[in-house]
């Protein structure tokens, strides 16, 4: 008897082919591939390894994700997305060619007083409207001298920007963002850079200079629409076994609270699979999964290690099969839309206990 408990299967082979299609979709703009939160679930330094001779630079929101890329051989430039969180990080991001966005006066004031080892290179965060971080719009010329005076700062400023609502084709925010933008910066030298994946896809204007690709770059697409659509191939695919296979009799629930009961005589399949390993506690009676070439819906409710799926009465499937949550066969988009959670919420929560198997 051998069976694999929960398993996050991830493919270089995936990760490129999705690179390639980013550059088809940009061929004039840089690439600075997010790796943030453990590579949106999928091992950071395997997924930037991968990666690295593709891509221009790697974008992180923590100084300690930057410096665990650093430690596993990582050369190519790093961006930290939020900014320092501290002055006393200053140094240890010019020794490392790490670069910060700067988005509030406290973080200017802090390279003001500053003394590195040589300059840093500085991306001015400006917010067109998305409200969450940098720098107003009107302030952006005081902020952009300032910096330009540092002898700490890299001549070099780069501008960057966030869309909030990017998948959303019709509401006219993101021409709204893009032109503030555009207009904030004309006058300056610097690179720029606002599209990160929903920017990429539906806004080829906010292309720029550089793109900051992330959940595409796994193969899923920021909305609901499966990856396959825009040519990209999951990255994961998340799987376990069956553990049981069992008869069930007509009228009998199964699981905690009895909250389904089957009208038929059937099979119940468990599956090593639960809220401990990050799938989500409260799905849909009927969310699938993927098991023998076909779906079969979950049924009951998900436990901490294991969730139960209907089989149906002629089923032929055998303890220690493969179960596939999401991936090739079952988009995780259509997961996402089943349950209310948002596939980069599904892949950022799964567990350290789910193990991870790199293939090619």
């Amino acid at each position: 008897m051998h069976m694999k408990p929960a398993t996050a299967k991830i493919s270089s082979v995936a990760l490129k082919h999705n690179i390639q299609t980013i550059k088809q979709k940009a061929p004039n703009s840089k690439i600075i591939a997010v790796v943030k939160a453990n590579a949106y679930g999928h091992g950071v330094v395997f997924v930037s390894s991968a990666v690295e001779s593709l891509v221009d630079c790697f974008g992180v929101a923590r100084l300690e994700e930057a410096l665990k890329l650093r430690s596993n051989g990582i050369t190519k430039p790093i961006l930290l997305l939020e900014g320092f969180f501290s002055s006393k990080d200053l140094p240890i991001l010019a020794v490392n060619n790490i670069q910060t966005v700067v988005h509030s006066k406290e973080q200017l004031e802090a390279l003001e007083e500053a003394q590195t080892p040589n300059p840093v290179k500085v991306w001015l965060k400006i917010d067109t409207g998305m409200h969450r971080l940098g720098v107003h719009l009107d302030e952006v010329d005081n902020f952009y001298q300032k910096l330009k005076s540092l002898p700490c700062v890299d001549s070099n400023i780069g501008f960057v920007s966030h869309f909030s609502r990017a998948d959303e084709l019709e509401c006219g925010y993101t021409e709204k963002q893009l032109s503030r933008f555009l207009q904030a910066t004309e006058d300056k030298v610097g690179e720029r850079s606002i599209s990160a994946s929903g920017g990429i896809l539906f806004w080829q204007d906010a292309h720029l200079d550089w793109i900051r690709p992330g959940i595409i770059m796994y193969g899923i697409s920021p909305n609901n629409t499966a990856g396959k659509e825009y040519g990209l191939t999951p990255v994961m695919n998340l799987t376990s076994s069956l553990i049981a296979v069992r008869e069930h009799k007509k009228g009998e629930p199964v699981g905690y609270g009895g909250v389904w009961t089957s009208e038929k005589d059937t099979k119940i399949g468990v599956v090593a699979i639960g809220y401990g390993d990050g799938y989500p506690r409260d799905v849909p009676q009927g969310t699938p999964v993927y098991l023998n070439g076909r779906r079969v819906p979950i049924v009951g409710k998900v436990s901490m290690d294991m969730l139960t799926v209907d089989l149906g009465a002629d089923s032929q499937d055998k303890v220690g099969d493969e179960v596939i949550l999401w991936g090739k066969e079952l988009p995780i988009e259509e997961i996402a839309e089943i349950t209310g959670v948002i596939s980069y919420e599904l892949i950022t929560k799964l567990t350290p206990r789910v193990l991870t198997e790199y293939i090619d």
